[in-house]
């Protein structure tokens, strides 16, 4: 790695922060699951001892946090919130407030942001529409398995296939417990909404609701939110469908442009939920 110190090579009080970020560098590039100590002396070019002290100290400070039984070493949760602060003032949520008012206001029905929270997705913020409805969310906090309901379809769809594969398999007990019909009724919905580009629910386990949804995607093609719809199923017709979703796209593909691939909320949605007034 071409950028990162020999850490090896230096010595004295000052070669402790330069080793300290080093390390951070090199982490950062690897893989996001997570690096072992050998590889990452290995690609910083200093020994493993060397390399785990400076691990413990970055591990105090809440940079660094081990991970997978404690065999992998990733960014904490400490760095992407300074990252986060330096990079932007507001979050996804505070990014993405007055897109749900303008969509809102325009189209009268209830607007949902959503984002992934492992298996799940979490409901990050909701508009109210003039209209009574009932969703599977609820109100912000609210969460459910990803697959379920327009919003989390979108995600699911846009998640790379291992992943997606991962999710399937450990959700759709969950789902069947909900009522889906089965794995390939899911798997048909995914596959269309990958198709298309967007979700179009006007019938199924909610009586009377309907819904519409599209991703928004980071540089990666990676889904790490939603802008979904919830609407009465009589006000969602085909002469209607195309206005709305080509409304969807414009706005999740401007905040997308936005994105701060730092936010907390899009790292810890449950805990940036905390900081939440309402």
């Amino acid at each position: 790695m071409s950028d990162v110190v020999d850490i090896a090579e230096t010595a004295g009080p000052q070669s402790s922060l330069r080793r300290a970020l080093a390390l951070l560098r090199v982490i950062a590039a690897g893989d996001a699951a997570g690096m072992r100590l050998k590889d990452i002396a290995l690609t910083a070019g200093c020994g493993q001892p060397t390399a785990h002290r400076a691990l413990r100290d970055l591990m105090a400070e809440g940079f660094v946090e081990q991970a997978a039984g404690g065999k992998r070493y990733r960014l904490g949760l400490d760095f992407f919130v300074l990252a986060a602060r330096a990079g932007q003032a507001g979050g996804l949520r505070d990014l993405a407030r007055p897109a749900l008012l303008r969509l809102s206001a325009t189209l009268s029905d209830t607007v949902f942001l959503l984002v992934r929270s492992g298996y799940d997705a979490i409901c990050l913020d909701r508009i109210e529409g003039p209209f009574p409805i009932r969703t599977f969310t609820g109100d912000i906090g609210g969460k459910v398995p990803l697959g379920l309901g327009q919003g989390s379809l979108a995600m699911l769809a846009h998640l790379p296939e291992a992943e997606r594969e991962a999710v399937i398999r450990f959700n759709m007990p969950r789902l069947l417990d909900r009522g889906y019909l089965d794995e390939a009724a899911l798997r048909s919905a995914l596959d269309t909404t990958r198709a298309q580009g967007w979700v179009n629910l006007n019938r199924g386990l909610i009586p009377g609701m309907a819904g519409v949804a599209v991703p928004i995607l980071d540089p990666e093609g990676r889904a790490v939110a939603a802008l979904s719809i919830g609407t009465l199923a009589e006000r969602l017709r085909e002469e209607r469908l195309p206005n709305i979703v080509a409304m969807l796209r414009v706005e999740a593909a401007a905040l997308a442009a936005r994105l701060n691939p730092f936010d907390m909320a899009m790292r810890y949605p449950a805990r940036s939920l905390g900081t939440i007034a309402m």
